[in-house]
């Protein structure tokens, strides 16, 4: 494996069902392909089984999260590899 990076995906669901496991791996998977789309984007891949997902709520967090207040927010964290991978970080909210 070259240099890597690290990219975020998001998913926004219902802060209801929250305690559904079923409903959160879905908002998981949802969350891995925007990971994958915006790898996809620019020009890098996904490494497989890098995904960290993190549930946060858009009322709780300090992150601020554009759209997302009362909003169940779930984050996959992966890394990438490709050209120019180690120049993309996942900081705060952001891809850089």
């Amino acid at each position: 494996m070259g240099t890597t990076g690290t990219l975020f995906g998001w998913a926004f669901g219902d802060p209801a069902r929250a305690s559904d496991s079923s409903y959160l791996d879905g908002l998981e998977l949802e969350a891995l392909g925007n990971a994958r789309e915006t790898a996809e984007a620019k020009g890098v891949a996904l490494v497989p089984g890098s995904e960290v997902f993190t549930v946060l709520s858009g009322n709780d967090s300090l992150v601020e999260l554009d759209n997302a207040p009362g909003k169940l927010v779930v984050r996959c964290t992966v890394h990438v590899e490709g050209p120019h991978a180690e120049r993309l970080r996942a900081e705060g909210p952001m891809n850089g």
